[in-house]
C-alpha cells in the first residue's frame, strides 16, 4: 500500500455553490411575480403603462411561467446537483475531480444555457414543450454541456482510488444516463431553416404528447428527484455522523426506482386522446412507484435513529428531515393522482400545482439548503454565522410551504366541484368558466403570501451565509491523503452487486436498460402501429395564416393557462363540445393539449364567438370578460405579422408529412390574404367604431401604417377560429 497527498478542487464547487444562490433568487422572484399576475393581471399595465404595446411581451405570464418553471429545475436545481456531487464524488472516489478543465466548461456552460433560457424566452422563442421549452440550438448546447458533465464523473471514477462506488455514485450515473437518453428523443426537432431559431417536433399529436409526458414526468424523476436522493446517501449520514441505515434497502430503492418511474409519464394524459393501454400502464407503474419512493425516504429517516435530539439542535438535520418527509408526501401523492377517480378530480385544476410545490419546494429546496448551510461550514472552515437565523429560515420556509400548498388544495376541489355541478335540469350550474375562477382568487392571494414568507426565510439564508464566509477561510486545494490499493481479483464468492460497483461501465450500461426499457414499450407501438392513432377524413392541415397564428400562441405561452383536450366526462361535453379524438391531432407539431385550466379548454373554440369578441379580448380580456384574470396583449394588435418565414414553415411541415400541395404553397400568400381580409371584414361589421380608429392611425402614421389585416392578431384569431371545427358536426 502507497499513500501520497493529493488535493480535492474546492473551487468548482464554490462556484456551482455561488451559482446556485444567485438562481434560486432569480427563480423564486419569477415564481412571485406569476403568482402575483394571478390575482393582479393588471401589473404589466401598471408598471409600463401605455408602453405595454411596445413591450413585445416581455413580461408576459406565459413567458414567465416558462422562466420560472425552467429556473427553479435547471438553474436552482440544477446547480445544487452539480454543487452537491462535485463535492461528494471527489470524496467518495478519493481523487481530485477528472479534469478541472472540463469542470469549468461544464459549469459557464451550463449558467450559458440558463442565461440563453432567459433571453429567448423573454423574446417568445420557445416549442411550447413543458420542461423543454428550448429551441434547438440551445438543446443542442445542453446535450453538449450534459455530456462534459457525465466524461468528467466517469473519468473521476475510473482513476478512482476506492474499489466499491458508493450508492450516491448510482443515483449520479443513473441520472446522467436518464436525461441524456429522455433529452435526445423528447428534443427531436426539424429547424425551418439552419439560421433561425424556430423548429417543430418531429412527433405529431398523441405521438407528441406522450413522448413529452415520458420525457415531462421523467425530468422530475431524473432532475428533481434521483439526484437529490443521491445527496440524500451522502449528505445525510454526513450532517448525523452516522452510516445510512441500509444497504441492501438502497440496493432495493436504486434499481427498481429507476426502472419503474420510467413507466410512468402517461399518468399525466388520463382521460385524453392517448391510446387507453398506455393510460394504463401509467397508472399501473405510478402506483408501484409507491415502494421504492418510500423505501428510500425510510432509509433516509432511519439513518437518524436514535439520535433525534441532534435533530432539534441541529437546523441542518432539520431541514434535511422535512425534506425527505416531504418527498415521502410527495411521491405518494403523485401515484394517488394517477388513479381515475382522484385524476377526473385534481388534472388540469391547482392541485398538480400544490402536488409539484411539495417537491420543489418542500422535498428540493429543503435538502438543497440543508446541504447549502452544511458545505459552507466545510469549504469555509468554520461554524455557522447564526444557529438562531438559521432556525427562523427553517420555521418561515415551513409556514411558506403549508400557506402556498394548502390554499391550493382547497381551492382546486372548490374550482373541480364547480366545473362539474349541474343543475336539476340538468344544465351546468356554473356555465361560465371566469365563475370558477373568480372563486378561487382568494387563495392564490394566500399562496403569494406563502411564497413571499418562504422567499423571505430565503433572504435570512443568504445574509446568513455571507457572514459565515466573512469570518470564514476558503481552501481552494484541500489536501487528502490518496491510498493506492493494487489490483486484485475478485473473489468468486462475491455477491453479483458488490462486483458491479466496482465495474462503473458495466454498472452504467445496466442502468440505461432499466430506465430504457419501459420507454420504448411505451412509445414504439405509438410511433409505428397505425391503429393506435386513428385518422379522421375531415381532419385538414392548418392554412398558412393559421399556422402562424398556432405559432404566435406558443410564443406568448398560450397553452400554459388553455388547455386543448375535451376529456370524456359529461361535464366537459356539455361545457365545450365534443370529446377529443387522436386523429384530430395528427397535423400537430407540437401538440398543444397543456396541462392546467386557468382558462377555459379552447379544443372546441372555432366559432364560438365572433371575431371582434377575439380581438377585444386580446387587447383587454376585462372588455370581455370582466373580472378575468388573463393579462393584455396590446402588441398583438399593433404588430406586423411577419410573413418572412411563412413559405419555410410550410416546407418543414411538409417534411414531417403534413399533406401541403405545391399548388398550395405556391398561392399561400394569396390564400393568407383571402382569410385575413375576411377577418378583418367581419371585426369591422361587428365592431364599426374600430374601423374609424384605424383609419385614424393610418391618417397619423402615414408611410409606418400597417393595414390591420397584416397585423399579428388577425393571423392569432384564425388559429383560434380553425380549432375544433373540423370535426364539429
Amino acid at each position: 500500500m502507497k499513500i501520497e497527498t493529493n488535493y480535492y478542487n474546492n473551487r468548482i464547487v464554490k462556484a456551482f455553490l455561488y451559482a446556485t444562490v444567485f438562481w434560486a433568487i432569480v427563480g423564486f422572484f419569477a415564481g412571485l411575480f406569476i403568482a402575483l399576475l394571478l390575482f393582479y393581471p393588471e401589473l404589466p399595465e401598471f408598471l409600463l403603462g401605455s408602453k405595454l404595446k411596445n413591450s413585445q411581451g416581455v413580461i408576459g405570464f406565459g413567458r414567465w411561467r416558462m422562466l420560472h418553471t425552467n429556473t427553479a429545475v435547471f438553474a436552482f436545481v440544477g446547480n445544487v446537483i452539480f454543487t452537491g456531487s462535485y463535492y461528494s464524488l471527489q470524496r467518495l472516489l478519493k481523487t481530485r475531480i477528472f479534469s478541472d478543465l472540463l469542470s469549468w466548461i461544464h459549469f459557464w456552460g451550463w449558467q450559458l444555457f440558463i442565461f440563453f433560457t432567459w433571453i429567448t424566452f423573454l423574446f417568445g422563442i420557445n416549442t411550447s414543450k413543458e420542461y423543454a421549452e428550448h429551441e434547438w440550438p440551445i438543446d443542442i448546447w445542453i446535450f453538449c454541456i450534459w455530456i462534459i458533465y457525465g466524461i468528467n464523473m466517469i473519468g473521476s471514477i475510473l482513476k478512482r482510488k476506492i474499489q466499491h462506488l458508493y450508492v450516491s455514485i448510482w443515483f449520479f450515473l443513473g441520472t446522467w444516463v436518464a436525461v441524456a437518453m429522455l433529452h435526445l428523443f423528447n428534443n427531436l426537432e426539424l429547424p425551418i431553416d439552419l439560421l433561425s431559431f424556430k423548429s417543430y417536433s418531429i412527433y405529431a399529436g398523441v405521438q407528441d404528447a406522450l413522448m413529452q409526458w415520458w420525457y415531462g414526468h421523467n425530468a422530475v424523476a431524473f432532475i428533481l428527484t434521483t439526484p437529490i436522493l443521491g445527496l440524500m446517501y451522502y449528505f445525510v449520514p454526513k450532517a448525523s455522523n452516522q452510516p445510512i441505515f441500509s444497504y441492501k434497502l438502497s440496493i432495493i430503492h436504486f434499481w427498481s426506482l429507476i426502472f419503474i418511474y420510467i413507466w410512468a409519464g402517461p399518468h399525466h394524459l388520463m382521460y385524453t386522446s392517448l391510446p387507453n393501454w398506455a393510460q394504463m400502464l401509467g397508472t399501473i407503474f405510478s402506483i408501484m412507484l409507491i415502494a421504492p419512493s418510500w423505501g428510500g425516504m425510510l432509509n433516509g429517516l432511519l439513518t437518524l435513529r436514535g439520535d433525534w435530539k441532534k435533530v432539534k439542535r441541529d437546523p441542518v438535520l432539520k431541514f434535511f428531515v422535512v425534506g425527505i418527509i416531504c418527498y415521502g408526501m410527495a411521491t405518494f401523492e403523485g401515484p394517488m393522482l394517477a388513479t381515475k377517480t382522484l385524476n377526473s378530480i385534481g388534472h388540469f385544476t391547482d392541485w398538480i400545482i400544490a402536488h409539484v410545490h411539495l417537491g420543489t419546494l418542500g422535498w428540493n429546496g429543503f435538502m438543497a439548503f440543508g446541504i447549502i448551510y452544511w458545505l459552507t461550514q466545510k469549504l469555509w472552515n468554520t461554524k455557522l454565522y447564526s444557529i438562531s437565523l438559521a432556525n427562523i429560515h427553517f420555521w418561515l420556509g415551513m409556514l411558506g410551504i403549508i400557506l402556498y400548498i394548502f390554499p391550493l388544495y382547497f381551492g382546486s376541489v372548490l374550482q373541480a366541484e364547480m366545473w362539474k355541478k349541474f343543475n336539476p335540469d340538468g344544465t351546468l350550474a356554473y356555465k361560465n368558466f371566469l365563475d370558477t375562477v373568480i372563486s378561487i382568487i382568494p387563495f392564490y392571494k394566500i399562496r403569494f403570501i406563502g411564497g413571499m414568507i418562504y422567499f423571505i426565510g430565503f433572504i435570512m439564508m443568504i445574509y446568513n451565509l455571507y457572514k459565515t464566509i466573512k469570518k470564514g477561510y476558503f481552501v481552494n486545494d484541500e489536501a487528502f491523503q490518496e491510498v493506492l490499493f493494487s489490483d486484485k481479483k475478485i473473489e468468486k464468492k462475491e455477491k453479483f452487486h458488490s462486483w458491479l460497483e466496482q465495474k462503473p461501465i458495466q454498472f452504467t450500461i445496466l442502468s440505461f436498460i432499466a430506465v430504457a426499457i419501459g420507454g420504448f414499450i411505451e412509445i414504439i407501438p405509438t410511433l409505428v402501429i397505425k391503429s393506435n392513432v386513428p385518422t379522421i377524413s375531415s381532419v385538414k392541415p392548418y392554412k398558412a395564416l393559421e399556422l402562424e397564428g398556432r405559432d404566435l400562441f406558443v410564443r406568448e405561452g398560450c397553452n400554459a393557462c388553455h388547455s386543448a383536450q375535451v376529456r370524456p366526462f359529461r361535464d366537459e361535453v356539455v361545457r365545450y363540445g365534443e370529446y377529443s379524438k387522436a386523429g384530430e391531432f395528427v397535423y400537430d407539431h407540437p401538440f398543444l393539449w397543456g396541462s392546467k385550466r386557468t382558462g377555459p379548454d379552447l379544443a372546441r373554440e372555432g366559432g364560438k364567438n365572433p371575431n371582434s369578441w377575439h380581438f377585444n379580448h386580446m387587447y383587454n380580456p376585462r372588455s370581455t370578460s370582466p373580472g378575468s384574470i388573463m393579462p393584455r396583449y396590446p402588441w398583438l394588435i399593433y404588430n406586423k405579422l411577419d410573413r418572412s418565414n411563412t413559405e419555410k414553415k410550410i416546407k418543414a411541415m411538409v417534411k414531417l408529412g403534413v399533406p401541403y400541395t405545391l399548388e398550395y404553397i405556391k398561392n399561400m400568400h394569396k390564400d393568407m390574404d383571402i382569410q385575413a381580409n375576411n377577418i378583418v371584414s367581419d371585426i369591422y361589421k361587428e365592431y364599426p367604431s374600430l374601423k374609424k380608429e384605424i383609419e385614424r392611425q393610418k391618417e397619423k402614421e402615414k408611410d409606418k401604417f400597417i393595414p390591420l389585416e397584416k397585423r399579428e392578431i388577425i393571423a392569432l384569431i384564425a388559429y383560434l377560429q380553425r380549432l375544433g371545427t373540423d370535426i364539429k358536426s
